[in-house]
């Protein structure tokens, strides 16, 4: 959905005038005011109003956002009609998705040269524009300044976690699945490495292109940055937008950011797709395929993500997006998916196995601080937020005013649920028709199994234990991979 809003501001963006930076619109209310600057406000005689009449005003930007685009209605119980414009822009969304991956990774990695590059350009122009303007350094300044006591606060490490997780897609299987068409012999551990690099300097690098633009918003607003700062959808479609409408040329630069998010938006999209689509194909035995077995899952796929994604392109859309954000997409469910992902390469699989079979493939061990993150660290943090998670609980609030009902939480937490009680329901699935008393079941359950695969390459001695290289052997060998039942 934030791929097709910011596809929708992007189309709005081709005009002289932005939609979004004057009232007199046809969305726009009898309280819109078109008033940014301090000083501005500061002047009594301006349209007769004061600054504490214009406290109760909304600015052209939200309206647009809320009226225009949302169409926000007055609650879960309320979804009304479907916004055919934004409707049209998910659709096209959902096309340039399909036929990014209907090919397959080949295709798809040809076209993450452009997605994932390009945006690196448009945020140095947009760094460039930004620390330029009026109030850029006090922005960046409050950006870089570390606020120590906020590390008190348990509701800090549960956003920064659950952050963590999502901007790295942990636990959601498509790191997993584009990782499966690499070489055998690929050096994932690097990868890794890099991937992570790459992805917390990405990060850090855009927030000097945001707190420039903050900073600009607050010296022009004459306010405190704290009081412009944005986070969520609102960061992308409240704070950028108006602060674009302060600079000259501002349709320019509103279609750049959003050509921009809608380049990361299809990164994210596909990448999601190909990681679903690989894991139901390889669960499908061989004797189903068939030709175009690939193209038509794929569309499938895209359709059915399409139907539910109505859902949120109607009046009351926003608050059903943020039911399967809050409970699906970030928060507990990532947390609970990857500390169980832990718990079985780590203690049911072993951590010794494992590593072994990483120098299989690399030739060489990974660093044994590997071991005690999988072993220990990381499932700590991961149990320890989720617990935060649920000792702090509080139910879902839309804008600090709408408290949702009864059954909108309980659907909310049957999206989340859908997803945590996969692994346990499965465990007790396989003790419940394995044979044998509750011991041995388990012990047969959690014993590994050995399989001879086809593979590129193969360690040269069984045993690799302690070995700091290992030397591949021709392809025509063969390479015995350990699986766990679980």
């Amino acid at each position: 959905m934030v791929l097709a809003w910011g596809f929708y501001y992007l189309v709005k963006s081709f005009t002289t005038t932005l939609p979004w930076a004057t009232c007199g619109h046809t969305w726009n209310t009898p309280d819109c005011v078109e008033i940014f600057r301090h000083e501005d406000c500061a002047n009594a005689s301006l349209a007769n109003l004061t600054c504490d009449q214009l406290a109760d005003r909304r600015s052209p930007v939200i309206e647009f956002w809320e009226n225009k685009v949302l169409r926000l209605s007055g609650g879960l119980e309320v979804p009304g009609a479907l916004n055919w414009e934004v409707t049209l822009c998910l659709l096209a969304c959902w096309v340039l998705a399909y036929f990014c991956v209907w090919k397959g990774v080949k295709s798809t990695g040809k076209i993450v040269y452009f997605t994932a590059t390009f945006p690196y350009v448009v945020l140095v122009v947009l760094l460039v524009r930004g620390v330029l303007l009026p109030g850029a350094l006090d922005g960046i300044i409050y950006y870089l300044k570390p606020d120590w006591s906020k590390l008190g606060s348990p509701q800090v490490w549960i956003d920064a976690g659950t952050q963590i997780f999502f901007s790295y897609a942990i636990g959601l299987g498509a790191l997993t699945a584009l990782g499966s068409y690499n070489r055998f012999n690929n050096n994932c551990y690097k990868d890794a490495i890099i991937l992570a690099l790459i992805n917390s300097g990405t990060s850090f690098f855009a927030g000097f292109v945001v707190f420039s633009i903050l900073g600009f918003m607050a010296a022009e607003q004459g306010v405190h940055i704290s009081k412009v700062a944005e986070s969520g959808p609102g960061l992308a479609f409240i704070a950028y937008p108006r602060a674009v409408t302060l600079m000259p040329v501002a349709p320019l630069w509103a279609a750049l950011f959003f050509f921009m998010l809608l380049l990361l938006g299809l990164d994210s999209q596909f990448v999601g797709v190909e990681g679903f689509i690989t894991g139901l194909l390889d669960l499908l035995p061989a004797s189903y395929y068939f030709r175009f077995q690939r193209e038509i899952s794929v569309a499938l796929c895209c359709a059915l993500c399409f139907v539910i994604d109505l859902s949120m392109v109607t009046d009351g859309g926003m608050y059903v997006f943020q039911l399967f954000d809050y409970y699906s997409a970030s928060g507990t469910t990532p947390l609970w998916q990857a500390f169980w992902e832990c718990v079985v390469v780590a203690w049911v699989y072993g951590a010794d196995r494992f590593m072994d079979d990483i120098a299989c493939m690399i030739g060489y061990r990974p660093c044994p601080w590997m071991k005690w993150c999988w072993s220990f660290f990381t499932p700590l943090v991961c149990m320890g937020i989720f617990i935060f998670n649920v000792v702090y609980y509080e139910p879902l609030v839309y804008n600090n005013t709408y408290v949702y009902p009864w059954w909108g939480e309980a659907m909310g937490w049957a999206f989340a649920l859908s997803s945590m009680l996969c692994v346990p329901l499965h465990l007790l699935g396989c003790l419940l028709r394995a044979k044998g008393t509750m011991a041995e079941r388990w012990q047969h359950l959690t014993q590994p199994i050995w399989g001879l695969h086809h593979l590129e390459y193969r360690a040269q001695d069984a045993d690799v234990r302690g070995l700091t290289t290992l030397t591949p052997v021709p392809e025509s060998s063969k390479v015995v991979v350990v699986e766990s039942v679980m």
